[in-house]
């Protein structure tokens, strides 16, 4: 059975970073495309970043390009997110999921950005 367990999220100041953590399992890290969401109010859940099993291959949204980091321990079955200079429009709350998903999603951590 798949679990996904998000944190590290909070209220924070433009230019402030967080690192967000998310906890897997029923997941093989080694063999899963992982990649972070966020859905802002009123708005659809938007792609952030992926990356590969082998971590060969890392995406990012035109957004959050040079400012975010994704990454992962297939060890500790964790991805995570490094977020530098943070804006208030990456208010959000943000998701890890495998891809493709199966529609299944975990509860999200709430980031909060003001100016």
């Amino acid at each position: 059975q798949v679990r996904l367990v998000e944190s590290g999220g909070g209220s924070v100041q433009a230019g402030d970073s967080l690192r967000l953590s998310c906890v897997t399992s029923g997941i093989s890290l080694s063999t899963t495309y992982m990649a972070w969401f966020r859905q802002a109010p009123g708005k659809e859940r938007e792609f952030v970043a992926a990356i590969s099993p082998s971590d060969v291959y890392i995406d990012y949204a035109a957004s959050v390009k040079d400012r975010f980091t994704i990454s992962k321990n297939n060890g500790k079955n964790t991805v995570t997110l490094q977020m530098d200079s943070l804006k208030p429009e990456d208010t959000a709350v943000y998701y890890c999921n495998r891809v493709p998903n199966s529609g299944y999603w975990g509860q999200g951590t709430q980031v909060t950005v003001s100016s």
